[in-house]
């Protein structure tokens, strides 16, 4: 009786870790895609004269 338990519990164990890894995602990040560069780009030469 015991031991049908302990294999129930690692069954259950293993097939609850399955079901987690294989699910669809959960996440709620917003879709977000390559953002437009809207600064000015370093210049060396212009920071040296500084």
């Amino acid at each position: 009786m015991a031991i049908s338990n302990i294999i129930a519990n690692i069954t259950k164990y293993i097939s609850e870790a399955a079901m987690r890894i294989f699910s669809p995602s959960d996440d709620a990040y917003p879709v977000s895609g390559v953002q437009p560069f809207t600064g000015e780009p370093y210049d060396k030469r212009k920071d040296e004269n500084n």
